[in-house]
């Protein structure tokens, strides 16, 4: 089945479509996927601005929340139609959208609801193809935290590793997926990624810069080891896994609470600060588990004052990217969604309770029919077990 996976993450700054050909070898159940590249497009300036200005701690309305919801919807469709084209040849048979979080209701140790916007009716207009989407609800509902949804597939890559492998997922906030030697798996929230430095670099350049680009900002700068101390006094850094957090905690009005009282900081110093911040806490939540490597994707991959940091926090983990399984850093969490809406379509279910907390497997979203009658494929026997990646597809 070929299949396209869209993704836009916590840091909300653009839409990305990786598609793929997969294939399910029922006889040693394992899952093949073939990349066939990845395509991605800025949200308009506008759109951005509104999604940037409903989102926590801000208040909205209910038309802000159509409008985009609407708006969020098209922009999928309209990158979707291309991904169809550029990569699939226009044999797309399945879109799989995670949608665009706006609020992820964590509370008291639990997830009590969370909210995905880009209604799906647009996709499936679009492009004529059924739509998987709506993923996280219901693994919330089942009383887990739905996220990181992404840990089945880690695990599904990660199993029969030497030692004890992790993945690492560095958006807007970082989540890690951990195989131990003995035991279950488990996967969680360590605390912002990129969520804490990109609202800094905003905030001290007065909106000329989004991001911290190639970290050359934390470079220039020295941690400031009273503010850092202060930052990690944060209560959810000692919480129980499995957890979840997102911008509803870690965002601008947060930082600047954080700040008063340790005066006008030069600006580099800051954000060396919030990237050894990220470092420091994806490092204390690896570190009692034992890693023995840890597999890098996401945006902050890209930040080499970042990966620097982190690499000497983590001591004897080797830090690497997903790239060594087969899958490129900044499409991984595109490729994954299109591996849970085929696990959907399927009848199979798309999380792993250990690592959400859920109380059992669950099938996951609700599908949108394309322009042609929908028809379910035949449900396997079992669940595949492993996932394989080919080599890409080169056009």
């Amino acid at each position: 089945m070929r299949v396209v996976g869209l993704m836009s993450g916590t840091s909300y700054d653009a839409v990305d479509a990786a598609a793929c050909d997969l294939e399910y070898r029922a006889g040693d159940g394992t899952l093949h996927l073939t990349p066939l590249g990845m395509v991605s497009e800025p949200y308009p300036d506008g759109l951005r601005a509104a999604l940037a200005a409903a989102l926590p701690p801000s208040a909205t309305t209910l038309a802000d929340v159509c409008r985009l919801d609407t708006r969020i919807g098209q922009e999928f469709g309209r990158l979707a139609v291309r991904a169809d084209r550029e990569l699939c040849g226009g044999r797309t048979e399945l879109i799989a959208s995670h949608g665009q979080t706006v609020y992820h209701w964590a509370a008291d140790g639990r997830v009590h609801g969370t909210l995905q916007l880009g209604e799906p009716a647009w996709i499936a207009e679009a492009t004529g193809c059924p739509v998987v989407s709506g993923f996280r609800p219901r693994d919330v509902a089942a009383g887990g935290q739905g996220a990181p949804l992404v840990s089945l597939i880690d695990l599904m890559l990660l199993r029969g590793r030497p030692g004890v492998p992790a993945a690492l997922n560095i958006g807007g906030i970082a989540n890690v997926t951990v195989v131990p030697r003995t035991g279950d798996p488990m996967a969680f929230d360590t605390g912002p990624g990129n969520a804490l430095i990109d609202a800094a670099v905003r905030e001290l350049t007065g909106g000329r810069l989004a991001y911290d680009a190639d970290g050359a900002l934390g470079a220039a700068g020295r941690v400031h080891e009273a503010l850092l101390e202060y930052l990690l006094a944060e209560p959810y850094y000692r919480l129980p896994a499995p957890r979840t957090t997102g911008k509803e905690l870690f965002h601008g009005e947060y930082l600047r609470a954080r700040l008063t009282g340790f005066g006008q900081l030069p600006p580099q110093d800051v954000v060396a600060t919030l990237t050894r911040l990220t470092a420091r806490t994806v490092a204390d939540a690896l570190r009692p588990l034992g890693a023995t490597e840890v597999f890098a994707s996401g945006g902050g991959v890209r930040n080499p004052t970042l990966t620097g940091m982190l690499r000497a926090e983590l001591g004897g983990a080797e830090l690497r990217t997903s790239e060594e399984l087969g899958l490129p850093a900044a499409a991984k969490e595109g490729y994954a969604f299109a591996v849970l809406g085929y696990l959907t379509l399927h009848g199979l279910p798309g999380n792993a309770p250990g690592c959400t907390g859920a109380a059992g497997p669950r099938v996951l979203g609700s599908i949108t029919p394309g322009s042609r009658p929908l028809q379910l494929p035949a449900k396997p026997t079992r669940a595949p077990g492993s996932l394989t990646v080919g080599a890409p597809v080169r056009r």
